[in-house]
């Protein structure tokens, strides 16, 4: 099993250049299978949960690819529409195979997801959602089925915003006869990125980024032309948690700071510094990082995919900082391992207290899911001594080439078996 071993070095500087969001990248990678032909996507990172997607839709009988940035899926023969446990288990977005499927085939048959294990995370308002277009669903060893003649429009109301729940609904309304209404829709900019491909695939989608989103369903889609998947917000945040942590200057390239305006805030109150330039966004570690609290939220809040990394930050920082997660209930499970590298950090519930420490020491640490992995690379980079990170597969799953980037901007980083 891979692992990083990370010496402290002090500033990193140099230049960053973001990749494509995995976030954005895996709902619109099942978008094609509304269409019938050769869909391709731009933007794709390279990345397990990436080639788990493919490895699912070549499994229903699709031609699936990824290669130099690009995905091609050719939905022309699908003739399975099971979504089974062993490629599902790695993964909590293949669940976002089954509105397509009951939208175009009539029928899936999912199992239940996995992924990080972070929190309960059900899919119950996907099923409710689902059942009041019209779909037959029942739960059956561990696997949903569900049917349906022909979905039709309903109105859908999200107890809580859900990101994945409100993209499988937008892409199986597309499809559906008459209009579906999504309230207390999530407003995240990966579901604004699918209604734009879904539009451009000849949906009628209106209000995508707002808490109602309104669907007319039509006959027919078009495959996927030429659609490029937007920048991965939580890389670009992380980077900018690394250049503040280690007192660096980066230069952080090809992502939109308007996706990130709640962590950029936060971080400025820290006493990061930001600049605009034409290239991109420099970034600058002050000599000391202040404390300060966030609460997590769903967009346009702070993202719980930033807590762990900001927590990192505030270990460093001068005072005490309070932390609340708000979004999913088992999202401090990187506390213990922060801890080992010297981080002061107490838990009651919810919330977490971080007194800050002059200096975090390296230490043999071991990653429990996807942002808690970057967090201790954050932890890593400006503590003294080496650090090995164990189960970095989390890390890959969600970060692009984490380690070339990272040597690029001086860091002294290596991966081994």
């Amino acid at each position: 099993m891979d692992k990083l071993i990370i010496t402290g070095n002090g500033p990193l500087r140099g230049e960053v250049e973001i990749s494509g969001a995995k976030n954005a990248s895996l709902p619109i990678i099942t978008a094609a299978i509304l269409a019938s032909g050769k869909s391709i996507v731009r933007r794709v990172p390279e990345l397990k949960d990436i080639s788990t997607m493919m490895k699912l839709l070549c499994n229903m009988g699709a031609a699936a690819s990824s290669e130099n940035g690009s995905a091609v899926i050719d939905t022309s023969v699908m003739n399975n529409f099971e979504a089974p446990y062993d490629l599902v288990k790695t993964m909590r977005a293949s669940v976002l195979v089954l509105g397509p499927l009951v939208a175009r085939y009539g029928r899936a048959k999912v199992s239940l997801p996995g992924g990080c294990a972070i929190g309960a995370r059900p899919i119950n308002m996907h099923l409710s959602g689902l059942e009041k277009m019209g779909a037959r669903i029942e739960l059956q060893s561990g696997y949903v089925l569900a049917e349906a003649d022909m979905l039709k429009g309903a109105s859908i109301y999200f107890d809580i915003p859900t990101v994945t729940g409100t993209e499988n609904l937008m892409m199986a309304a597309a499809l559906a006869k008459g209009t579906t209404v999504l309230e207390n829709a999530a407003r995240e900019p990966e579901v604004v990125d699918l209604a734009e491909c879904l539009v451009k695939m000849g949906a009628r989608i209106n209000g995508a980024g707002s808490s109602i989103i309104e669907i007319e369903g039509v006959a027919e889609l078009n495959p996927i032309v030429e659609h490029s998947v937007i920048a991965d917000r939580i890389e670009a945040g992380t980077f900018m948690a690394i250049a503040g942590a280690t007192g660096g200057d980066l230069l952080i390239k090809n992502f939109s700071a308007k996706h990130l305006d709640a962590v950029i805030m936060k971080f400025m109150d820290a006493g990061i510094i930001f600049e605009k330039e034409e290239a991109g966004m420099r970034v600058k570690g002050p000599e000391k990082l202040k404390a300060c609290d966030i609460k997590t939220m769903p967009y346009p809040g702070f993202p719980t995919d930033m807590q762990a990394q900001f927590m990192a930050l505030m270990a460093r920082a001068d005072g005490t900082s309070v932390i609340s997660e708000t979004v999913f209930e088992n999202r401090f499970m990187h506390v213990a391992e922060l801890r080992r590298m010297g981080a002061n950090i107490s838990i009651e519930g919810g919330m977490a207290t971080v007194r800050g420490a002059k200096t975090l020491k390296g230490a043999p640490v071991m990653a429990t899911d996807l942002r808690a992995s970057a967090s201790l690379v954050v932890a890593a980079l400006c503590a003294e001594g080496e650090s090995v990170l164990h189960r970095i597969y989390h890390l890959d799953r969600g970060y692009e080439k984490m380690e070339d980037k990272l040597k690029k901007i001086g860091a002294i980083v290596s991966r081994a078996h």
